[in-house]
């Protein structure tokens, strides 16, 4: 099946969006769950990416990632009209939503991205949503308006304070579960660092604290053992027993050393693919 780039535009500097037709996809999929891209159809690396939205009318569904490395630079530089090699899913488990009453939303930079279907359909089952959305700075700050659009309260912040507050997310988490009554449910999606913080933050209320695990992810199955980490003192499979688990059972400074263990080949490949000047028709 072809997935035709529909439509694509970029956030900011190094993150992107783009629709794509995946009909199968966009019928069946639920906030939480994630789809395995490829670039190509040939050999090469699997980017996991949690769907971000879809319309089932137009058979499409929403992506949107980070330009870090060779395979999410290549993805970058496709063109409206060109095709993804494939894309399957959808995978993982969805978030369980219901009527908790009053959910914050926390999202770092990227997480937003993910975080949108999961506040949206918080929003839809009649909770009261509250959104903390934080970056570095006012250009890094991600879909900012669509959130606005659903959420009873929205609090941007940045480290520089260009943008919103001059503050860390787990600032206003902390003011926020200190309300009373303080909030049923939190959702915290980020990078690993940022969603340790807030655990430790939403702990100290004894606010039930959601993460999604963004981790090495390879075939996205369970088989490969990829994308392994620690909850609750046992051994977990993001892609299969995830994305998301209790924040207050994730060991992530294992997670952490995980998540940099193949840093500097990312970084070589992704320098190779800068440098890369296509020689066709010219003499050596």
């Amino acid at each position: 099946m072809s997935h035709r780039i529909v439509s694509k535009k970029q956030l900011s500097e190094h993150v992107f969006t783009m629709e794509v037709e995946a009909p199968l996809v966009a019928q069946a999929r639920r906030p939480g769950q994630f789809v395995i891209v490829g670039v190509s159809d040939d050999y090469g690396e699997r980017i996991p990416l949690t769907i971000a939205g879809a319309d089932t009318a137009k058979g499409t569904i929403r992506l949107i990632w980070q330009r870090v490395g060779k395979s999410t630079s290549e993805m970058a530089d496709l063109k409206i009209g060109e095709t993804l090699g494939y894309v399957a899913g959808p995978l993982g488990k969805p978030t369980h939503i219901e009527n908790f009453g009053t959910v914050v939303c926390i999202g770092g930079g990227i997480g937003n991205a993910p975080l949108l279907p999961i506040a949206r359909g918080m929003k839809e089952a009649g909770n009261t949503v509250i959104s903390i959305l934080g970056a570095r700075t006012k250009e890094l700050v991600i879909l900012e308006d669509e959130f606005a659009a659903f959420s009873d309260e929205l609090i941007v912040v940045t480290d520089d304070g260009s943008h919103g507050r001059k503050a860390l997310v787990t600032e206003p988490l902390a003011e926020i579960c200190g309300r009373d009554p303080k909030p049923a449910l939190a959702v915290a999606i980020g990078p690993a660092i940022m969603m340790k913080f807030c655990c430790e933050t939403t702990r100290k209320f004894a606010v039930p604290t959601q993460v999604s695990l963004n981790t090495i992810m390879v075939d996205g199955t369970g088989m490969c053992g990829g994308c392994r980490v620690e909850v609750g003192g046992q051994t977990k499979f993001v892609c299969v027993d995830g994305p998301e688990f209790d924040g207050h059972e994730v060991n992530f400074d294992i997670m952490m050393k995980r998540l940099s263990a193949y840093r500097n080949l990312e970084q070589k490949a992704h320098e190779a693919y800068k440098q890369h000047r296509c020689r066709i028709g010219l003499n050596d």
